[in-house]
């Protein structure tokens, strides 16, 4: 049932709040072409945040950002059989430019694995080119039938990284040191704590050797897939002639990964910690982490307040703060209020003619965690000083929080299938098993319960006891975390 201001609430139906929430906190809305989105402002400015974390990060790493074409030749993509196998039911086709059939169709690009290692081998030739640690921002289009804004759309934004190196061992150590810049990131900005693990042989991505996945769990129990990176082998250097002569003289093929994060993070930021009110941006990435409000009912109060919301907003910023001031004039207090809830700025300041004679400021937090009191009355110097703190500790308390759900429903030690099933239509959650290997038992699961391998964990989420039966029966080779997912 939906509230008096139109969202449905999460435990009634968490697919419909969702999609309710996107659209009334302005982050997204439904383009004319079928399956893609409009970004609004305020949820582009989440993903510009998202960007320069990012990017910061690839930097720190040796990585430089490059651009290349959003068409790529049919030819390119049919080389390489796993992959064009993998993406030929979402490729988009462009048969026709410039009024004239083409003499080769281009596909828009699904991801540009083929196009990126044609021109490595153009630019390398020898050990000493190598490595090559490019990044490029860009759109890509996969044509799906069933979409959901930010989570699944025809068109999306994200970055695609692609290393070619020497040695497999060098591509390997990029392809695991990738996955953990992504789990960084995602915990310390996004408050999103993913598993980190391998996927099987059926989830892994078309035409690499290994994937290494985050999966991070949502409110609603469902895993979601939050970033991807690969061991591509010499799958690609293979079909693209991406040759080097090596330090002793040989000439082999270049060994490559890749790896990916999507606008898709912006809604598993809402899904991880949005609520019944609207959504709740962590402060390392929200646009405003501070609004100001000044309140007044009488004209003669009108300038004094305004003018104070100003100084304070200056010095907010001069301390690192992005701030804003909503003084407009045509909506209500209680308006501006609710807006900026919906929007989850983590802080607001309140400011009317009692508080400028008392020479303070009244701080209210977006949600509250623990004791904490929703709105405090402190003096101005007080209040500004502690604004920074207070939004790390909201920071820290997301984090918090989000692992402590993922912990509540994680289930260690099941060993029949009946059990699992069991927990997936209890709720869900994550389900840690004893696994085979076999394929075959996967899709009994999978069949049975619609859950499916999301990895097999890295050691950190590994359980004390290693499982020693297989979900199927038999003897278990290794522990998987199963869950239903998006």
């Amino acid at each position: 049932m939906a509230d008096d201001k139109g969202l449905t609430a999460r435990d009634e139906d968490f697919n419909a709040w969702y999609n309710e929430v996107v659209l009334a906190a302005e982050l997204a809305d439904y383009s004319p072409v079928r399956g893609s989105m409009v970004i609004r402002p305020w949820g582009y400015g989440i993903w510009e945040n998202m960007q320069r974390a990012l990017d910061a990060l690839f930097r720190e790493t040796g990585h430089e950002n490059a651009y290349f074409p959003l068409l790529i030749p049919m030819s390119f993509i049919e080389k390489e059989k796993e992959h064009v196998e993998g993406f030929a039911p979402e490729l988009a086709v462009v048969t026709q430019a410039g009024g004239k059939e083409l003499e080769e169709a281009l596909a828009i690009r699904p991801t540009s694995e083929t196009i990126i290692y044609h021109m490595y081998a153009k630019w390398v030739q020898s050990y000493r080119d190598l490595p090559v640690l490019l990044n490029q921002w860009c759109n890509v289009m996969r044509w799906e039938l069933r979409t959901r804004l930010f989570l699944r759309t025809a068109e999306f934004l994200w970055q695609e990284g692609h290393t070619a190196h020497a040695t497999k061992e060098e591509a390997e150590e990029e392809a695991l040191q990738m996955l953990q810049v992504y789990r960084t990131f995602m915990e310390d900005w996004i408050a999103m704590p993913p598993l980190t693990g391998l996927k099987s042989e059926s989830e892994k991505f078309a035409g690499a050797v290994r994937s290494h996945a985050c999966e991070a769990l949502m409110q609603d129990n469902r895993a979601l897939q939050a970033g991807t990176s690969h061991f591509l082998g010499q799958n690609f250097s293979r079909q693209f002639d991406l040759r080097f002569q090596s330090e002793e003289g040989r000439e082999e093929f270049a060994w490559n990964t890749s790896w990916g994060v999507s606008t898709r993070l912006v809604g598993g930021l809402v899904m991880t910690h949005g609520d019944d009110v609207g959504i709740v941006v962590p402060p390392r990435l929200a646009p405003v982490q501070v609004v100001v409000v000044p309140i007044w009912r009488k004209d003669h109060e009108e300038g004094p307040v305004r003018e104070k919301g100003d100084q304070v907003a200056t010095r907010l910023r001069e301390a690192g703060v992005r701030v804003k001031v909503d003084a407009r004039p045509h909506l209500t207090p209680g308006a501006k209020f609710w807006e900026w809830e919906r929007k989850g700025v983590p802080l607001r300041v309140e400011i009317g003619p009692k508080d400028l004679a008392k020479e303070q400021l009244v701080l209210v937090r977006r949600v509250t965690f623990g004791e904490e009191k929703r709105k405090d009355f402190l003096p101005e110097e007080q209040a500004l000083a502690e604004v920074p703190d207070r939004l790390d500790a909201f920071q820290r308390a997301l984090l918090e929080g989000a692992r402590r759900r993922r912990e509540e429903r994680s289930f260690r030690g099941v060993s029949e299938l009946g059990e699992l099933k069991e927990i997936m239509e209890g709720g869900g959650g994550f389900v840690y098993t004893g696994w085979s290997g076999d394929p075959a038992v996967e899709e009994k699961v999978k069949e049975e319960t619609r859950a499916t391998i999301r990895v097999i964990p890295d050691p950190e989420f590994r359980s004390e006891t290693p499982p020693e039966r297989c979900i199927g029966g038999d003897e278990a080779k290794m522990e998987v975390v199963w869950a239903r997912a998006y």
